[in-house]
């Protein structure tokens, strides 16, 4: 028995160091296949990928660029050291049990899935800023699995590419432009035409809103408060920096309509409280404090 097994341990010890030099190269042929996928990723990012105009579409291809070498290497290799045997198992195996795989790595499968579709398809671009059910920032990276948004508070969002599809997808920059709006209260004894067209006056000399044809500021009126007559501003932003620029652009406009308003006369009213007494007897002593 143990004559036996040195003889098959000295067989197969025979048959290594044959193959050994096989095997040495289908090693290199791996190495130099990884390096030479990561190389030809890059020179696609670089200078084909350049001319494109989607950077995320770029990024994407080249990764699918480079895993598709690496997994041609390995097989070339496999076939190199003499274990094509194994390669043709391996794909047999995989065909056999893609099925198992399915339902084992659903949820990786759907992201990977997804995210070939979102490369080809999506509503958005890199760097445009979007709103996913809670997650609301600028889209920096799409991956395999993947799409990080990165939020105006500096967090970094990893959303699987399934959700990307499936949910709602509000893009805010996609046009290139976004209506903003305000309230502005005025007393009930204040014209209502006059402050009207104030608001429109600010709106129309304000170089820095969008008016044209298609997007146009107007001023309407909204509602009747407690204390006031509320009027509703609305006017047109570009949104290349959505978060920054538009809330810049809507603190002018606030402070343009105040001092507007209050040049001529019309005072936005403070919250009116009304205090009733049902004590039958008695008086109410009240005190007003002037300062």
């Amino acid at each position: 028995m143990l004559e036996k097994l040195t003889g098959a341990l000295t067989r197969y010890w025979d048959i290594f160091i044959i193959s050994l030099p096989r095997i040495g190269l289908a090693l290199l042929i791996v190495i130099v296949g990884v390096f030479l996928a990561g190389w030809v990723s890059n020179i696609f990012r670089k200078h084909i990928g350049n001319k494109a105009d989607d950077p995320l579409m770029r990024r994407f291809l080249s990764r699918t660029i480079k895993v598709i070498i690496i997994i041609l290497v390995c097989f070339l290799g496999l076939q190199t050291a003499g274990l094509s045997g194994i390669a043709g198992a391996i794909l047999a195996t995989a065909g056999a049990s893609a099925v198992v795989i399915g339902f084992a790595f659903k949820d990786i499968a759907e992201n990977f899935i997804a995210g070939v579709i979102l490369a080809f398809n999506r509503p958005f671009n890199v760097d445009e800023t979007i709103q996913i059910d809670n997650t609301f920032g600028k889209v920096k990276d799409m991956a395999f699995r993947y799409t990080r948004i990165k939020t105006f508070d500096g967090r970094d969002i990893y959303i699987p590419n399934a959700d990307v599809l499936k949910k709602p997808v509000i893009n805010y920059t996609g046009s290139g432009f976004y209506r903003m709006e305000f309230s502005v209260g005025i007393a009930y004894e204040s014209s209502i035409d006059k402050a009207m067209t104030i608001i429109q006056d600010c709106m129309d000399n304000a170089d820095f809103l969008v008016q044209d044809e298609e997007h146009q500021n107007f001023v309407i009126e909204d509602n009747l408060s407690a204390s006031s007559v509320d009027l509703k501003v609305l006017f047109w932003v570009e949104t290349a920096d959505y978060r920054k620029g538009s809330l810049q652009i809507r603190g002018k406009m606030i402070r343009m309509i105040k001092e507007k308003m209050e040049e001529a006369e019309i005072y936005l009213p403070c919250p009116i409280m009304e205090v009733k007494n049902y004590q039958p007897a008695g008086k109410l002593q009240l005190t007003c404090d002037q300062g």
